[in-house]
């Protein structure tokens, strides 16, 4: 057959839309927010918490896992002067509204995710009273419009708490009855795919949760340790990198009355638990701007301010 005779027919054509070539970060504060965190200490910007609400109110202490019973009205208003300290200072405080009237732990939301200079990973709590909260966490983070990159799922666990950022490279993150193998392994996946180079493991003891009720960061060279439950490894690699690691005095202030579990509002200044003398004079000799609050109340929940505020935003 002659060429000139044959029907042409047009060319399949190729891709005519290319992929915007960006990252999450470059994205962030067009499409999201302006969100993320990889610091315990920049100054803080954004925090979510959970206000206690109905699940407060009339609950079984013992199953919850509390010290004793509790005194709604005095919680929830300890609860609301740590809320507005924060405002006091600039921070712009997020609420999760929703919640299953049956989980009263949900006010500590640290727990619930680790944020990183990427957006939220979702947690998944460990213990039986506190799973699901973790649902309305990520309800809450949709709407302002932080994104999820992970969810933890399957049959791990992994809370929020067992991750301390040092800086953007560097962070201790803890396995324990909080966080099992697979748990660890999601979340150091993430971090490591998004340029985490030293991932500081520490094993948190039995009788333990987590690791703000034995290490902290109170500035960028400043540490608090409760010395006999942090492994020499982790103390070590903090030395290295030139933090100067103070250690609780008191193991009652350690362990009964949170002195560790404070939060840095900007560097060389935190919130920390009322009650705790002797630690407080150990970090303000040592250049730390401390403002005590009363939160007895709240601690009767083994947990204290870190405990209750999610970071969204520092620096």
């Amino acid at each position: 057959m002659e060429l000139s005779k044959v029907r042409d027919i047009d060319a399949l054509p190729g891709e005519r839309w290319f992929a915007k070539e960006t990252t999450i970060i470059d994205d962030m504060k067009e499409l999201w927010g302006d969100w993320g965190v990889c610091s315990e200490v920049d100054t803080l910007r954004d925090v979510i918490m959970r206000r206690p609400g109905k699940e407060i109110d009339n609950f079984d202490w013992q199953a919850a896992r509390f010290k004793s019973a509790i005194d709604p009205e005095k919680f929830r208003a300890q609860h609301d002067n740590l809320a507005q300290i924060y405002r006091d200072h600039g921070v712009r405080v997020h609420y999760v509204e929703e919640q299953r009237v049956d989980k009263p732990n949900a006010l500590f939301c640290r727990d619930l995710l680790l944020m990183t200079p990427e957006g939220a990973i979702v947690t998944r709590p460990a213990m039986e009273a506190r799973r699901g909260e973790e649902r309305y966490m990520a309800k809450a983070l949709a709407d302002l419009g932080v994104p999820i990159i992970r969810t933890i799922c399957g049959d791990a666990t992994f809370e929020g708490a067992m991750g301390l950022w040092i800086d953007r490279h560097t962070i201790v993150l803890a396995s324990g009855v909080r966080t099992n193998r697979n748990g660890y392994e999601m979340v150091e996946y993430e971090l490591k795919r998004m340029g985490v180079t030293d991932i500081l493991h520490m094993q948190i003891p039995y009788g333990h949760a987590h690791i703000d009720g034995l290490l902290n960061m109170a500035s960028h060279d400043v540490a608090m340790i409760h010395a006999s439950q942090v492994p020499y490894d982790v103390c070590d690699a903090l030395k290295k990198k030139g933090i100067k690691l103070l250690e609780c005095p008191s193991r009652i202030e350690a362990k009964e009355t949170f002195a560790i579990n404070f939060v840095a509002i900007e560097p060389g200044t935190i919130v920390m638990p009322e009650g705790n003398p002797r630690s407080q004079e150990l970090l303000e000799k040592n250049g730390i701007n401390v403002i005590p609050v009363d939160y007895s109340e709240v601690m009767k929940g083994y947990g204290a301010m870190h405990c209750c505020t999610a970071f969204l935003k520092r620096g």
